[in-house]
């Protein structure tokens, strides 16, 4: 067997491997189901309290059951990931998600929009619920997006619509996973940065990143960014005609529960960003020009093995593993044991990120040991920089070991590329052909591409970790 770095992975036969959780994923398509559940218990009994089932279910139901339920630290054995993730059966649960999510969304505006005389509590409740839906589906178009198969990434901007958060498409791939555990990240949070604080610098920092990122594709084309292959404007676009048909079909005074659902929907995920790398901040490594920040690895996000929320959400909880390999799918993700874990799932720690002082309290010790007593090699919040670290002050240094340095920060030196290849995810560019959507045009020399770019796949390897390629094996 080939060793993977940081695999928990035990050696020995595979011969008999069955992944347990097979059926397991199969719970994920619940969460869509809530709104024809919470439509029949309408049905049944008259109260309109069952249209606040989705907040109930996953601020209450699903926490409860994470703690119930226990943790799952099983991990695929490494010979066995190429035939899991190539078995179609774990793509078509995805799929599935979509058609049932959009009938819910549609019925539900339906009733909103005149189909049942609703209270206006009982619609708002029930432009939540359908919000939170929408918010596990952008989990499931982040799932989607990720991989290169052109269908999959088109579902994922079809996910995406209801929540009219389309950009997260372009910057969660091309953004945060460069820039991710950096201060540069409009979606890493920041000790001493609460969710209501990271909320708005997360929501409007994405959507300028996601616009800078195909401007900047579209100028290395000479060509101006409002056309409609930029991937900003047609996920807005396939949202702004679903929203358009919706009202011209159910009047204007659908508008304020779309918007309802929408803001619930995509707070949900940010929620979900603010609690992965709360703290955590890559180092930066390498001398002068060479500097950089140290590659991603499995100590830089907070996972969880909480198991229902980890069949809830596809994995997601394995964060590290997403990170370092982020076209990998979610059933061959793995449990790496330097990660730092989150006492709860993700669905209980939405519930203590919203209220501030429970979160402070639970999680600033966790950051504070995971870097040794040393706050000042966390991400802080630049206002409450200088106060945190005078609660926590910064451990002795031996400063006769001198400065810490890698190999990542220098680049490898050639005379001529005629085609280098991600060591990460295999995408290979090749000077003769280009990458005429990256903006890179036929003949474009190697040494011509910025140093800023990275991997248009995996969006983990920037351009100095390509390994450069001979000729007879581009």
């Amino acid at each position: 067997m080939t060793a993977i770095p940081h695999s928990t992975v035990p050696d020995g036969s595979t011969d008999a491997w069955k992944d347990k959780k097979r059926y397991l994923w199969l719970i994920g398509l619940v969460v869509p189901s809530l709104a024809f559940i919470g439509f029949g218990l309408w049905a049944a009994t008259g109260w309109g309290v069952w249209f606040w089932i989705g907040p109930f279910v996953i601020l209450v139901v699903v926490p409860a059951i994470d703690l119930i339920a226990g943790l799952d630290r099983s991990n695929p054995p490494d010979d066995v990931i190429e035939a899991l993730e190539n078995d179609r059966y774990y793509r078509w649960i995805t799929y599935l998600f979509l058609p049932i999510q959009y009938a819910g969304f549609v019925g539900a505006m339906w009733l909103i929009g005149g189909g049942a005389d609703l209270a206006t509590i009982d619609k708002v409740g029930l432009a939540v619920s359908i919000g939170c839906i929408g918010g596990i589906g952008i989990n499931t178009a982040h799932e989607l997006g990720h991989k290169r198969e052109a269908n999959e990434r088109w579902l994922s901007k079809i996910a995406l619509a209801q929540s009219f958060y389309g950009h997260f498409y372009i910057e969660h791939n091309r953004g945060h996973h460069v820039r991710v555990a950096t201060p540069e990240d409009p979606a890493s949070s920041r000790v001493g940065e609460n969710f209501y604080q990271f909320w708005p610098r997360t929501v409007w920092g994405s959507l300028k990143s996601a616009w800078r990122i195909e401007k900047r594709r579209y100028a290395r084309k000479s060509q101006h960014p409002f056309r409609i292959g930029n991937d900003v404007l047609n996920a807005w676009l396939m949202s702004a005609m679903l929203w358009g048909g919706l009202v011209a079909w159910l009047g204007i005074g659908l508008l304020p529960y779309l918007v309802i659902q929408a803001v619930v929907g995509f707070s949900l995920l940010e929620v979900v960003n603010y609690m992965e790398h709360y703290g955590m901040l890559r180092q930066k490594v390498g001398v002068g020009e060479r500097q950089r920040y140290e590659r991603v690895d499995p100590t830089h996000s907070w996972n969880s093995n909480n198991i229902a929320t980890n069949v809830l959400l596809y994995h997601l909880q394995r964060h590290s593993d997403h990170h370092a390999n982020p076209t990998r799918r979610y059933q061959a993700l793995r449990d790496f044991e330097e990660s730092p874990v989150l006492p709860t799932g993700y669905a209980g720690m939405i519930v203590l990120a919203i209220v501030p002082a429970i979160w402070r309290r639970v999680m600033d010790p966790r950051v504070l040991a995971h870097f040794h007593g040393d706050l000042s090699r966390a991400n802080l919040s630049p206002r409450k920089r200088d106060k945190i670290l005078a609660k926590y002050p910064s451990p002795a240094v031996d400063v006769a070991a001198g400065p810490t340095t890698g190999a990542d920060g220098q680049p490898v030196v050639v005379d001529e590329v005629l085609a280098a290849r991600c060591p990460g995810c295999g995408y290979t560019y090749e000077v003769a052909a280009g990458d005429e959507h990256e903006g890179f045009a036929a003949g474009t020399a190697w040494a011509d591409i910025p140093d800023s770019w990275c991997c248009p796949d995996c969006g983990v390897r920037e351009k100095v970790d390509f390994v450069p390629l001979s000729e007879a094996n581009a």
